[in-house]
């Protein structure tokens, strides 16, 4: 069974982009792999976080996991920053990677601008990070965005340098898990960009915590334009608000753009909203609502994390540390 490692910031609450995206993926995956599920808090601070907030949206993230189907007991599910195994080998990996490598990372220059001065060093090394995430299991499988796709190729290649350089074969290679381009959900107020949990228009996101009301307000809210829906796909390539809609009720519903426009084609969005309202609803309302019972029990909450960090911790332990004597460390 191959070991899969995927990581999640909770640096805000989750949204159906991050559902779609990824957590519905995990849930998926479980049945036929050895799952390792991180709240990457680490990660989380190369941009600066509340230290109040980001304690608080770890909790609300492990909720949503649990609530989303994640399943605990079976798999692994703990924050980053609680096994030290993954800050030890990033070190290590920070002296592996090349400058070269880490200035061709398009989602560093995407997201320092040209601001990049004013930046912290750790949003610049954060792919060094990731990767010590992944290697530090061993995992051999990685759910990730088209986002992430270059950062899991840089993955290899520090392996591949690390193997090298030390005469070993010790890191194993990465495969990416690349998300159905239908899990691609764009923002409600703008259908040319995508639905972000930073976006500061909580109308522009349906948020995993948000109730069946909340749903349809947001849903009734949503930008769209005056003609009705079109009866093939190609009807709908200029049209992005609709496009997105149509391509949230097909991902949530498990069809094709092209049925969901066979059942409702020729309908204004009055309807369409409201059908579109009754998937939502069915699929994420549920979530919030065991979201809020599982948070009124932090005790339990805290256990689950610390849990899954001690088996985490015997996991990446061995590995790591052999890492560190290959390096010439005293262990």
């Amino acid at each position: 069974m191959q070991r899969i490692f995927s990581g999640i910031q909770p640096s805000g609450v989750p949204q159906l982009g991050n559902y779609l995206g990824a957590i519905r993926n995990w849930v998926n995956l479980q049945s036929g792999h050895e799952c390792i599920f991180c709240l990457v808090d680490m990660h989380a601070i190369t941009v600066w976080q509340e230290p109040e907030e980001l304690r608080r949206h770890t909790l609300t993230q492990a909720a949503i996991l649990l609530a989303s189907g994640i399943d605990a007991s079976r798999h692994i599910l703990f924050n980053q920053s609680a096994v030290s195994a993954h800050a030890r080998l990033a070190w290590i990996f920070n002296c592996v990677t090349r400058l070269g490598w880490l200035n061709r990372m398009t989602q560093f220059k995407d997201k320092a601008g040209k601001d990049r001065e004013n930046h912290s060093s750790g949003l610049y090394v954060y792919p060094n990070l990731m990767a010590a995430d992944i290697l530090a299991y061993k995992a051999t499988r990685v759910p990730v965005g088209e986002d992430q796709k270059q950062h899991l190729e840089l993955t290899n290649d520090v392996a591949q340098k690390f193997n090298h350089d030390y005469g070993v074969e010790f890191f194993p290679a990465v495969e990416a898990l690349i998300p159905p381009a239908a899990a691609r959900v764009m923002s409600l107020r703008d259908g040319t960009k995508k639905m972000s949990k930073s976006d500061p228009s909580a109308q522009s996101r349906i948020e995993l915590t948000d109730d069946a009301d909340t749903i349809a307000q947001k849903i009734r809210r949503a930008k769209t334009d005056a003609d009705v829906l079109p009866d093939d796909p190609a009807g709908l390539e200029s049209r992005p608000e609709a496009r997105n809609l149509v391509a949230i009720y097909a991902a949530l519903a498990d069809m094709s753009i092209q049925q969901v426009l066979d059942t409702h084609k020729g309908q204004g969005f009055g309807p369409f909203k409201n059908a579109l309202t009754e998937v939502v609803v069915n699929a994420i309302a549920p979530i919030g609502q065991e979201t809020s019972r599982l948070l009124k029990d932090e005790t339990h909450l805290l256990h689950t994390l610390r849990h899954g960090a001690q088996r985490a911790q015997a996991i990446a332990e061995p590995i790591v540390s052999e890492a560190e004597k290959l390096v010439g460390f005293l262990r």
